[in-house]
């Protein structure tokens, strides 16, 4: 996720930051989520899927994923949009630590930019699959 502020040199995207919430939250989150766009496979006609989106404090979409030249890679990964009382308690219930990752942005980018891609994938934080994929988010893939 680090590529998509360009690695944290931009005006206004200066600091990555990674936030840590709750399992239960998280959860919660998906289980009152919507996604951002109408999905026809999904949604039974657009004027349900834009009640669903106007009450749901939580929207999802679901992005390329690219690898650290930036080519897309053959999946996408979920991102979470926000508001009302899921960026309320995300921030004041769930957020369990919040750490500064500005400075592995800048030294992973160094080191893509030098073409060691074995040396900036090994200090890059593992990703796994989410375990709820077959629970809330099976009604949220398009």
């Amino acid at each position: 996720m680090m590529y998509r502020c360009g690695w944290a040199p931009t005006d206004g995207q200066e600091a990555v930051l990674a936030v840590e919430i709750d399992r239960e939250g998280f959860e919660r989150d998906l289980r009152n989520a919507c996604l951002s766009s109408y999905q026809r496979c999904v949604h039974p006609d657009r004027a349900t899927w834009q009640r669903e989106l106007k009450r749901s404090p939580t929207r999802v979409q679901w992005d390329p994923e690219r690898d650290l030249r930036l080519r897309p890679l053959p999946y996408r990964s979920l991102q979470l949009g926000l508001s009302g009382e899921a960026a309320r308690r995300n921030a004041d219930e769930w957020a369990v630590a919040i750490r500064d990752l500005t400075p592995l942005a800048h030294q992973s980018h160094a080191l893509v930019r030098d073409d060691d891609l074995d040396s900036a994938r090994d200090l890059l934080p593992r990703e796994e699959p989410h375990p709820a994929a077959e629970g809330p988010l099976r009604s949220l893939r398009p």
